[in-house]
C-alpha cells in the first residue's frame, strides 16, 4: 500500500507560530504578506511587495517560503538580500526562528545555508602555502601578538605579519573543526591581512587541480548550499551568479530579493569593471618571471601608455574609437593578448601556483580592456577621477533590466520586497528597471506577469510626522548652500533641541552646515560624517538624544535610529543624480531616445528611491514622532514635484515655516515615551 502523502503546511500557521515564539503579536501588513508570497509561489507570477518598517516581513515571506519547499520536494528557495551584513542578519536571527517553527507544528526541521563570494572565505592555499610578509618570532600566539604590537605601535609591516599568523591559525582551526572559515568569524584584521589569506575569483587554482581542494572552504559551503532547501546570499553573489551562467548559486525554483530596491545597483556593481595604467604596470611585473624580455616590457610600456592617455583624456564619456583613451585601451588589449599567448609558450611546472595566478591576472587586463575598447553601444565607459587615486577607466552596463530579465529570472517564481517599493506613487518606475513592464522587454518576447501590492504600515505617518518644505527658501545652487539655508538649518536645529538627521547631497554641504550650527548654537554637538568612523559617530547619535549627526549618502539609507534622538530628518536638497555623471546620461539619453522621459525614469527615479529612503528613517517605530524638513522648494514648485511627494511617506504636509518649528518646539518640551526611561517617567512609574 503506498503511503499517504503528507499533509499540506499551512504557511499561516508557521508564521503565527515563529511570530508567538518571539514573543510578537499578529501583524495585518505581515499577514497580508504571506498570503501573497503564498500565491505567487503558487500562480508562479512574480510579485513587488511593499512593507513598510515595522511589519516584519523577513518573518512574511520566509513563513511562505518554507512552507512552500516543504510542500513540494525538491524545490529550493533562494534569499538575496542587499548586503553582507544583512545577509548574516537574516541567517543568524530570522531563519532560524521560522525553521523552529516549522519543526515544533511538524516534526519536520527543514535545512538552510548561507553563501558568500570566495572572496569571504579564507583559501588554504594562500593559508599554507603563501608567504607572510613579516614572520615575528616568539611562542605568542597570533591574536596576542597582533594585540601587543598593535598596543606598542609597532611598524604597519609587523603588524601586518602578526595579523596574517593569527588567521592562519584560525582558518585551520576551521579546517580541523569542520568550520568555514567565513571572514565575519574571523579573528580582528584588517584588509590588507585578509588579502593574503583569501583569492580572488580569478587566481583560484580550481578545486580539481588545487593540493587542498577536496578541504576547500569555498566548495564546502556550495555543497552545503546543494543540500539545502533555502539558501541566504546576497545581491552581489546573485548578479555574479547570472553573470556567470548560473555557477555561483544552486539550482532553485523559488527566489525572495530583499531590500529590492537596492538590487539595479548592485548588478550594475558587478557588471562593472575598471582599468587603470597603475593596475596593468603591477600586472606586468607580477608577470614578468613567465615573459620574454620583450613581451614584459611591451606590457609594462602599455600600462605607461594607458596612464599618460588618461592624464591627457578630459574625464567622462569615450565613445570615439579615436580618442586617446580609447586607442591606448586597443594597445593594452594587444599587449595582454600576446603575453597570455607568451605564458603558454613558458609553462613548464604541471602546478605552478604563482604562473597560474600571474596568468589569470593578465588574462582579467586582457578581458577587460577588450570590453572597454569595443566601446560597445550595451556599455557605458568613461574616464573618472579621484583627488588620490589619480584616473582610471570604468565600464557599466547601459542597462542591467535584460541582464535580470533573462538570467535571474526565466526559470524562477521571483518576489522582490522592499519598504520602498512605489516611485512616485507606483510600482512600474521599479517594476521597469527589473526588466518585468513591457517597455523593458526583449525584442519578440512577452514580458513577464507580474502584480505589485503594497501591504501597508503600522505606522500612522499622518499622525506620526510633518512634512515640511521650505518654499521660502530660493532653489539650491551648485555654489552650495546659501545663507538663507543654513539659517533655516540652525533655526530647526534649535527648535528640536538637536535630535537631528542631516541628509545632505554633498559632504561639502554636510559640512558646511556642520560647522554653521556649531558656531550658532555651541550648546549643541553636531557630529559630521568624516569626523570619526561611522559606527562610532552612529553610536554617538543614538546615545546622546540631544546630538545632531550631519552626513551623505550612507546615511541616507544605512541608519536606523528610533527613538528621541532623531525628531528632526533635514534634508538640504533633492538628491538628484550629479548632472554630468556619465553613465546616469548615457541612461537618460537611451530612455530619450527610445521615445521615454529620460529625466523621469532616471534621474527623477533615483531621487524618489533616495527621498523615500531618507525621510523614512524619521518614523521607525509607533512611538516615534518628529518632522522631515526639505529644504527644496523645488519639491512643490516643479512639474516633477507631486512624482516625488508622492514617494515619500505620507506624513501631513506644510509649507509653514512657524507650524513646523512650533511643533518642534512641543515634542522637545513635552517628550515623547519612547525609550523605556522616558517612557516609565511618562507613566508615573
Amino acid at each position: 500500500m503506498a503511503a499517504e502523502p503528507s499533509p499540506l503546511i499551512d504557511p499561516l500557521s508557521i508564521l503565527d507560530a515563529a511570530v508567538a515564539s518571539i514573543g510578537g503579536s499578529a501583524r495585518e501588513g505581515q499577514v497580508a504578506m504571506c498570503r501573497e508570497v503564498t500565491q505567487a509561489f503558487e500562480s508562479g507570477e512574480h510579485v513587488l511587495v511593499q512593507a513598510g518598517t515595522g511589519t516584519g516581513k523577513s518573518l512574511g515571506y520566509l513563513a511562505p517560503a518554507l512552507s512552500h519547499v516543504l510542500n513540494s520536494p525538491g524545490s529550493r528557495v533562494v534569499v538575496a538580500t542587499a548586503t553582507l551584513a544583512l545577509q548574516t542578519q537574516l541567517a543568524t536571527k530570522d531563519v532560524p526562528v521560522v525553521i523552529d517553527a516549522v519543526e515544533a507544528i511538524t516534526g519536520r526541521r527543514p535545512t538552510a545555508a548561507l553563501l558568500k563570494g570566495r572572496s569571504n572565505y579564507a583559501c588554504l592555499h594562500r593559508v599554507r602555502d603563501g608567504v607572510v610578509e613579516d614572520q615575528q618570532p616568539g611562542l605568542i600566539a597570533g591574536g596576542e601578538l597582533v594585540t601587543a604590537l598593535r598596543a606598542a605601535d609597532a611598524a604597519p609591516d609587523s603588524v601586518l605579519g602578526a595579523e596574517v599568523l593569527a588567521l592562519r591559525e584560525w582558518a585551520e582551526g576551521q579546517a580541523e573543526s569542520g568550520g568555514l572559515a567565513d571572514r565575519d568569524d574571523a579573528p580582528s584584521h584588517t584588509p590588507a591581512g585578509w588579502a593574503q589569506v583569501s583569492v580572488p575569483v580569478r587566481e583560484c587554482l580550481g578545486a580539481t587541480s588545487c593540493p587542498y581542494g577536496m578541504e576547500c572552504f569555498v566548495e564546502q559551503s556550495r555543497d552545503r548550499a546543494r543540500e539545502a532547501d533555502l539558501v541566504v546570499t546576497n545581491h552581489a553573489l546573485l548578479a555574479i551568479d547570472a553573470l556567470h551562467g548560473g555557477t555561483a548559486l544552486p539550482e532553485h525554483d523559488l527566489l525572495v530579493v530583499d531590500e529590492a530596491h537596492e538590487l539595479v545597483a548592485r548588478v550594475t556593481g558587478a557588471a562593472s569593471q575598471e582599468l587603470s595604467g597603475q593596475q596593468v604596470e603591477r600586472v606586468a611585473r607580477r608577470a614578468l618571471p613567465w615573459l620574454t624580455d620583450g613581451v614584459a616590457a611591451d606590457l609594462l610600456e602599455a600600462g605607461e601608455a594607458l596612464r599618460t592617455a588618461l592624464e591627457l583624456a578630459d574625464p567622462g564619456r569615450v565613445t570615439d574609437q579615436g580618442s586617446t583613451a580609447a586607442m591606448a585601451l586597443a594597445q593594452v588589449r594587444q599587449v595582454a593578448r600576446a603575453a597570455l599567448s607568451d605564458f603558454k609558450a613558458t609553462a613548464t611546472k604541471a602546478l605552478d601556483a604563482p604562473r597560474i595566478q600571474a596568468q589569470a591576472a593578465v588574462q582579467e587586463v586582457y578581458d577587460v580592456a577588450e570590453r572597454m575598447a569595443a566601446l560597445d553601444e550595451h556599455d557605458v565607459v568613461w574616464v573618472a577621477e579621484r583627488e588620490r587615486a589619480g584616473r582610471w577607466v570604468v565600464v557599466a552596463p547601459l542597462n542591467v533590466s535584460g541582464l535580470v530579465r533573462e538570467s535571474i529570472l526565466p526559470d524562477v517564481t521571483a518576489v522582490f520586497t522592499s519598504a520602498t517599493l512605489t516611485i512616485g506613487g507606483g510600482f512600474d518606475p521599479v517594476a521597469r528597471q527589473l526588466g518585468l513592464t513591457a517597455s523593458s522587454r526583449s525584442e519578440g518576447r512577452p514580458a513577464p506577469t507580474w502584480h505589485g501590492v503594497d501591504v501597508g504600515s503600522p505606522f500612522e505617518y499622518s499622525r506620526q510626522g510633518i512634512l515640511y518644505v521650505a518654499t521660502r527658501l530660493p532653489p539650491p545652487s551648485r555654489e552650495g548652500l546659501g545663507e538663507a539655508a543654513l539659517s533655516e538649518i540652525v533655526e530647526l536645529v534649535r527648535a528640536a533641541g538637536g535630535r537631528t538627521l542631516g541628509l545632505f547631497a554633498s559632504h561639502r554641504n554636510a559640512t558646511a552646515a556642520a560647522s554653521h550650527v556649531r558656531t550658532a548654537l555651541p550648546d549643541l554637538t553636531v557630529l559630521c560624517q568624516g569626523d570619526a568612523q561611522l559606527p562610532e559617530l552612529t553610536r554617538r547619535f543614538i546615545e546622546e538624544p540631544e546630538t545632531s549627526l550631519f552626513g551623505t549618502l550612507s546615511l541616507w539609507q544605512g541608519v536606523d535610529v528610533p527613538g528621541e534622538t532623531c525628531q528632526l530628518v533635514l534634508i538640504d536638497k533633492i538628491p538628484f543624480p550629479r548632472p554630468d555623471e556619465p553613465l546616469v546620461v548615457a541612461r537618460q539619453d537611451a530612455v530619450t531616445a527610445s521615445g521615454g522621459n529620460g529625466f523621469m525614469q532616471v534621474a527623477a527615479t533615483h531621487a524618489g528611491l533616495l527621498l523615500a529612503q531618507g525621510s523614512g528613517r524619521l518614523v521607525r517605530r509607533l512611538s516615534d514622532r518628529g518632522v522631515v524638513a526639505i529644504l527644496d522648494p523645488r519639491l512643490m514648485t516643479a512639474r516633477y514635484g507631486s512624482f516625488l511627494r508622492a514617494s515619500i511617506p505620507p506624513f501631513w504636509t506644510t509649507t509653514d515655516a512657524d507650524l513646523a518649528l512650533g511643533a518642534l518646539r512641543r515634542l522637545r518640551e513635552n517628550g515623547t515615551p519612547v525609550a523605556s526611561g522616558a517612557g516609565a517617567a511618562a507613566s508615573g512609574e
